[in-house]
């Protein structure tokens, strides 16, 4: 399969009799991310099977999402930047997208687990303040509108994450919780340990409250 991984197909219905040992699916925005994970080969460490759209997601992606989901009965965590634009990539794998809202039910899969990055990860790993972003006023305005959105309200704990990011009026991306590849990266962010990891560990199994 590669370092790279493999391209999800266009005709996901014939892709049949899924088998896997992964504990879980990792649902990752960005290909930067999905890439250093795979270099890392952080699949060894925690079974996973990882997937991205590399950005906004698309039809093919969001099927091959829910079909592992529903026969593999595995939970589905997301990993998408601190901001509320990741949180809203989030919401089309998991409520749809208003374009195709006529087709959510066979697109959108349930119960998907926010892992991070959260507004409260960015005090709770110490991640420095140079790699903690400000958020524009666009950024606010949609957080605040998001605070409405229904599949924001039926969270408590999402609510009370996006309230923490508008009050802070930081973001942060994904890359914030990995150690920084090149030298002025560091000299930036400060040499530390894989935050996601540790985030992972502390989870423990997976049996947590997730909202």
């Amino acid at each position: 399969m590669g370092m790279g991984g493999k391209a999800i197909p266009p005709n996901i219905d014939r892709v049949g009799d899924m088998e896997s040992d992964a504990l879980f699916i990792l649902l990752v925005e960005k290909d930067a991310a999905y890439m250093r994970l795979a270099e890392d080969r952080f699949y060894n460490r925690f079974p996973c099977i990882i997937v991205t759209a590399k950005g906004q997601p698309d039809v093919a992606t969001r099927l091959f999402l829910r079909k592992m989901k529903m026969e593999l009965k595995l939970p589905v965590l997301a990993l998408v930047d601190s901001d509320p634009y990741g949180l809203k990539i989030l919401s089309v794998y998991g409520c749809g997208s208003k374009n195709m809202s006529y087709d959510s039910a066979n697109l959108t899969t349930p119960d998907i687990k926010w892992l991070g990055v959260r507004p409260s990860d960015l005090d709770k790993y110490k991640i420095p303040e140079q790699c903690r972003l400000p958020m524009t006023e666009q950024d606010i305005k949609t957080g605040k509108d998001m605070l409405e959105e229904d599949f924001v309200k039926k969270n408590p704990g999402w609510v009370e994450e996006l309230t923490l990011m508008v009050k802070t009026k930081q973001k942060a991306e994904i890359q914030a919780l990995k150690i920084p590849l090149r030298e002025k990266e560091r000299e930036k962010c400060g040499d530390r340990m894989e935050k996601l990891q540790a985030k992972l560990t502390e989870l423990s199994c997976f049996d947590q409250n997730w909202d």
